[in-house]
């Protein structure tokens, strides 16, 4: 297993390298120019358009709906254990790039929204289907991308992709795998109650306990019961749980940083400091370079707001709304919320707490889980308990959001075979059941490897429709002002 991980690690470290790093934020870079700053200047507009809905237009949800299902993908454990994985590993520059990957990759969230409306399939039943597969295959078809009027193969591969991303890395196995580690954290910290012993009569035995099963049998059920259900059944459950589970954690992120408030400056410093110069604040710890923080950086940034990966105008696609443009300025505000609010609320406490220290011995979960306990005014079992919750919200809606997306990818490939698409289902139930009894470090990986795959024709489809998004913005923005 140990000779695996080593080679998943290479592999990471191949497709997230230099290259594909430089195409995401330079993407993003060039679509906030041609969109002349969208993220600054029509923020407001954008943050009051997620909560109006259109009385018309085709689609399955709302546009609420819509967003609700993007950010049950994107608000998941990429906000707690991806940022701190980041952190641990990169030092508290790593945050910075989170932010500027978020800043940048809120232009990219717009551009998608708005493919994803413009390039959509419609059915007579209301029936939707759209997404990176369809602005590539069409979007590309038509302006004749490089001289090229068939790009379906490209569409295809970002449909494989996708469906991998969702099945073995982003939508099952972490979220899983960090719902469980929490519950066992919290319930079950020292592993007392240990059903299998994976190395027995070692300092440090590791094994499967009572509380993984249990919690990982309970999530699955659930999940089972909302998947079976289709996209409105998913959505119905987002529009609920999204809004309050992102309310007690902002709420409770808030709450650290006022009774740390002094800590704030010490914590920004060590933030700015650690993106250009780590070893000033990471004391000399190995590893720990430039590159390593922008790297782990932006890859978790990604991770947890997904600009760029693709996958949220396959929800934006299902939202009822005629414009375009609209839908896309709904969509951005989803990275807004995601990176800008609640990972900058999880990386400041987790620097306030001198959690990411690599002398406390803690990964993934359980450094955030320590950030609570200590810097929260309540006592160390509530934080603990606040902490699980929300990890629980964020990993369950993650799970749900996801499997819309695969099934989408599904359903691209297969040409509309539903009977495909309930088998893809119970596979994917399958890979929830399994993914508590995976290692963390392979698990997350596993999930970097799919998030650059998926990330790849899409981003070379929004640098080739640059053009079609500068065109409607600029007509939006026009017709409005008239």
């Amino acid at each position: 297993m140990e000779a695996f991980t080593e080679w998943l690690v290479m592999v990471k470290d191949m497709v997230w390298g230099v290259p594909l790093i430089v195409l995401i934020l330079g993407c993003g870079l060039w679509l906030t120019i041609r969109v002349r700053l969208l993220q600054v200047f029509h923020l407001g507009k954008a943050l009051r358009f997620m909560i109006q809905n259109e009385e018309e237009g085709h689609g399955e949800v709302t546009s609420f709906g819509a967003l609700c299902t993007a950010l049950s993908a994107t608000i998941g454990t990429g906000n707690i254990v991806g940022v701190a994985s980041a952190i641990c590993a990169g030092g508290p520059g790593a945050l910075f790039w989170m932010e500027v990957a978020a800043f940048f990759g809120m232009a990219t969230k717009y551009a998608e929204g708005l493919l994803a409306i413009k390039y959509r399939s419609v059915a007579d039943d209301g029936h939707v289907l759209g997404g990176p597969f369809y602005y590539i295959e069409r979007g590309m078809g038509e302006t004749r991308f490089l001289g090229i009027s068939n790009w379906k193969w490209l569409a295809k591969l970002f449909a494989v992709f996708g469906t991998l991303a969702g099945l073995l890395g982003i939508g099952t196995i972490t979220q899983i795998n960090g719902i469980t580690t929490a519950a066992q954290n919290f319930f079950d910290p020292n592993k007392n109650g240990m059903l299998f012993v994976l190395a027995e009569g070692t300092s440090s035995e590791t094994g499967i306990t009572y509380t993984t099963v249990i919690a990982g049998l309970l999530v699955t059920l659930c999940a089972a019961l909302v998947i079976i259900g289709g996209i409105k059944r998913i959505a119905k459950v987002s529009e609920v749980v999204v809004p309050f589970m992102a309310v007690i954690y902002v709420v409770c992120g808030l709450l650290i940083l006022i009774c740390n408030v002094t800590a704030i400056p010490s914590a920004v410093y060590q933030i700015v400091v650690g993106a250009f110069n780590p070893q000033a604040v990471a004391g000399g710890i190995a590893g720990i370079s430039i590159k390593t923080a922008i790297q782990l950086g932006v890859a978790r940034g990604v991770f947890s707001n997904e600009a760029g990966l693709g996958s949220a105008p396959i929800a934006a696609a299902a939202a009822r709304t005629r414009d375009s443009v609209r839908q896309g300025l709904v969509t951005m505000t989803g990275t807004f919320i995601d990176t800008i609010i609640i990972c900058t609320m999880t990386g400041l406490s987790i620097v306030i707490s001198g959690a990411w220290q690599p002398e406390l011995g803690l990964e993934g979960a359980a450094v955030t889980m320590y950030a609570f306990q200590n810097a929260l005014p309540f006592p160390a079992q509530v934080g603990s308990f606040l902490l699980m919750l929300c990890l629980v919200f964020f990993a369950f809606t993650t799970i749900l959001g996801w499997d819309y997306y695969s099934e989408r990818c599904i359903e691209y490939l297969t040409d509309g075979k539903m009977s495909a698409v309930k088998v893809f289902r119970w596979l994917y139930i399958a890979a929830v059941f399994v993914g508590p009894y995976l290692t963390v470090k392979a698990v997350w990986t596993i999930a970097d490897i799919f998030n650059a795959l998926m990330a790849i024709p899409n981003i070379i489809a929004l640098l080739a429709l640059s053009g079609v998004i500068a065109r409607e913005t600029r007509s939006y923005f026009a017709a409005r002002r008239q």
